[in-house]
């Protein structure tokens, strides 16, 4: 495990406090990044309009401290918690970061935890409000704050089972060497295996190379050196940066035969296992229409073909013989994934339910004494009186309210409420793994009968269902 930094966020030049909250706390929740969001928790704030909560918090702090917010003043912090690969699951991750950052605010501040799946390594983002609960003062960061907080991460994952780097070395490469034969690409590294992709038996020409790059989404750059742009890239590469066996010299080599390479291959000696995964087929004619090339053409065909035999071969690993059998695992996979989906989004909702009332409950409590003497008073002091204690009276309120909304006549123990809580964070957490299985299971379906569509040119008709369950698989 690896924390890698404490930052503090400052609204900065052009930037309001509310822009800058946003753009951060919409970075981190991501639903690309987090799974639709499934990997997002929170405390004392609601993750769907945390950025106005904080806001909300600084400006309750000024009118309480009399302090205005200044250009330079933090309005919250960042961390990054990452994890080595394989070992971890996305809900663990996230209640570890849970606990990471309820040990270091000590429960005094509001802050969201999101747990982003979306690269070769799960990690953790955490934003927490620089206002404490309270509205009275900040968090104040303190010397030597990075291994402190490195200390309370490396106990959490030691606590767990999972491991810790004993001597980490600030070096930029270090997280890179820890990783070892697991860390992800770099982009030199995905722009050589599209050079490869591209680099097929049917590729005749230079002509034919460069327009099956610009295919694959790759900008292409000629002239006194050739250079390319991988989609996900920020900058151009040039080919004499690459590998030998990628510089612009040996490509021509590898278009006339003279050069050829081994295509890289794991430890045991077989290609990954995402490269047996089925993928989607191209429509060449759509494609044509954009890319107006004969070597594009002849390309896109030898990658139908090549995604078709591997469809073929990932059907039968599978047991799926005809269309038919094919039609009903796609099927049954699309309800299997709607009905775990359901279930855990119905528990996360309750979860945040949950969460609301004990907040306001808790507000309640604390606010209720002062409420009741406010009542108590006869009508011409209450105003020096609500004055005196405005914010404890318009959250009293305010809970109030919320307790009408729901309808409650009886408030529920705080006892009753966290066990509800945790038996639906249990059931969750014995749910996802499930959730996100059936999804992989059910794209790979999909994406199986689109290529069988696609190649054969049928249309695939599912087996006959109610009209509620189409509804509930759409």
């Amino acid at each position: 495990m690896a924390t890698t930094f404490l930052k503090p966020l400052h609204a900065g030049k052009g930037r309001s406090v509310a822009q800058a909250l946003g753009r951060s706390t919409d970075y981190v929740k991501n639903p690309d990044k987090t799974d639709n969001g499934e990997w997002v928790s929170a405390y004392q704030c609601n993750p769907s309009i945390v950025d106005a909560e904080f806001l909300f918090s600084k400006r309750q702090y000024a009118a309480q401290t009399g302090k205005p917010h200044k250009n330079n003043d933090v309005i919250a912090y960042h961390m990054r918690q990452s994890f080595k690969p394989g070992e971890i699951t996305p809900e663990k991750a996230n209640q570890i970061g849970y606990d990471l950052a309820m040990s270091l605010t000590k429960g005094n501040h509001a802050f969201i935890v999101c747990t982003h799946v979306d690269k070769h390594h799960i990690h953790s983002h955490i934003v927490f409000n620089s206002t404490s609960l309270d509205h009275t003062r900040k968090f104040r960061n303190f010397w030597g704050s990075s291994f402190a907080i490195r200390r309370i991460s490396d106990i959490l994952c030691l606590e767990n089972g999972l491991s810790v780097i004993e001597k980490p070395n600030p070096s930029q490469g270090s997280y890179g060497s820890w990783l070892g034969e697991n860390k992800p690409p770099t982009n030199r590294q995905k722009l050589e295996h599209m050079i490869n992709a591209a680099l097929t038996p049917d590729c005749k020409s230079y002509e034919d190379f460069l327009a099956a790059m610009r295919a694959a989404g790759v900008e292409v750059k000629t002239g006194k050196h050739l250079a390319f742009k991988i989609p996900e890239g920020k900058r151009f590469i040039r080919c004499d940066s690459l590998s030998e066996d990628y510089t612009e010299d040996a490509i021509w080599e590898r278009l006339e035969g003279k050069r050829t390479i081994k295509r890289r291959q794991n430890q045991k000696g077989s290609y990954t296992r995402e490269e047996t995964r089925p993928r989607s087929l191209i429509d060449i004619q759509a494609k044509l229409t954009q890319a107006n090339s004969p070597g594009f053409e002849r390309w896109a065909k030898s990658y139908n073909l090549k995604e078709a035999a591997k469809t073929v071969v990932w059907m039968k690993e599978h047991g799926i013989t005809d269309v038919e059998k094919l039609a009903e695992e796609c099927d049954a996979a699309v309800e299997r994934y709607h009905e775990l989906a359901d279930r855990t989004k119905a528990n996360e909702a309750r979860m945040k339910e949950i969460a609301g009332l004990q907040r306001q409950i808790g507000t309640y409590g604390k606010t209720r004494e002062v409420y009741l003497q406010y009542k108590k008073l006869p009508q011409k002091k209450q105003a020096a009186f609500y004055e005196a204690h405005r914010s404890d009276i318009m959250l009293h309120e305010a809970s109030k309210r919320y307790f009408d909304s729901l309808g409650l006549e009886k408030l529920p123990s705080i006892k009753a409420l966290k066990q509800e809580y945790a038996a639906l964070a249990a059931e969750n957490k014995q749910l996802y793994p499930d959730q996100k299985a059936a999804r992989k299971k059910m794209i790979d379906l999909l994406t199986a009968k689109s290529n069988v569509e696609r190649f054969l040119e049928i249309k695939i008709e599912q087996p006959d269902r109610t009209e509620q369950q189409q509804k509930e698989s759409r």
